[in-house]
């Protein structure tokens, strides 16, 4: 245990904490959240974003992996605050989780993921969030996991970019353990660029979509 979940725990039981979610969960959605396991790869608008979601819900488990360091450029619209710049968002990232959640598993990986370590990672996931930002990676990602960890259903982002209507991100199983969430036509190479509603929009989408299956088991 580090020294801020040692003091995030002293100013709030685990007992007020569960007072909290009895107000508003059904004890079956708890039980099932608290012994779920999500891993979340890339910690940068979607993936930041989608684990504070996660952390919000109750999620028992989250495995967080990113080998970036937290960039001014970020701050537009990824969960980071100043005092984490130049810090590894794998670092960044559990302080802020800590200070919402200080009772959940976090575990956080700095690491590039290449087809090599995709099994060694995820594979005693259920769930992975892809929130790369690179089409290249999240097509590797994507790939890899569907064929080295058969027991992992994906939920990936895919057309956020802009100020366009947010209704036009939504969420399609693609194939039987594939789910996509975003417009899938958006991109920063069509000269838009990333912007803080949109990303957290999708975001929210893979989270809710992590909510369901989650829930469905």
């Amino acid at each position: 245990m580090n020294k801020m979940q040692e003091e995030m725990q002293r100013l709030i039981s685990k007992q007020e904490l569960d007072r909290a979610f009895d107000a508003r969960f059904p004890k079956e959605m708890q039980e099932k959240l608290r012994s779920a396991k999500v891993a979340v790869a890339g910690l940068g608008g979607l993936g930041s974003n989608i684990a504070v979601t996660l952390a919000r819900s109750g999620v028992g488990k989250l495995l967080l992996v990113d080998f970036d360091v937290v960039d001014v450029t970020n701050l537009n619209r990824q969960m980071y605050l100043i005092p984490h710049l130049g810090k590894p968002k794998a670092e960044a990232l559990p302080e802020l989780l800590y200070q919402i959640n200080p009772y959940i598993d976090y575990e956080s990986v700095c690491v590039r993921v290449t087809p090599e370590n995709v099994k060694d990672l995820f594979a005693e996931y259920p769930i992975v969030c892809e929130a790369f930002d690179r089409p290249d990676q999240k097509a590797m990602l994507v790939r890899e996991l569907l064929t080295q960890c058969p027991g992992t259903t994906v939920v990936s982002g895919n057309g956020m970019a802009g100020y366009a209507d947010t209704n036009e991100i939504k969420t399609c199983q693609m194939m039987q353990r594939l789910y996509v969430c975003g417009d899938r036509k958006t991109d920063v190479g069509n000269g838009l660029g990333l912007i803080a509603p949109r990303v957290a929009a999708c975001a929210a989408h893979e989270a809710n979509k992590v909510l369901q299956l989650i829930m469905q088991d």
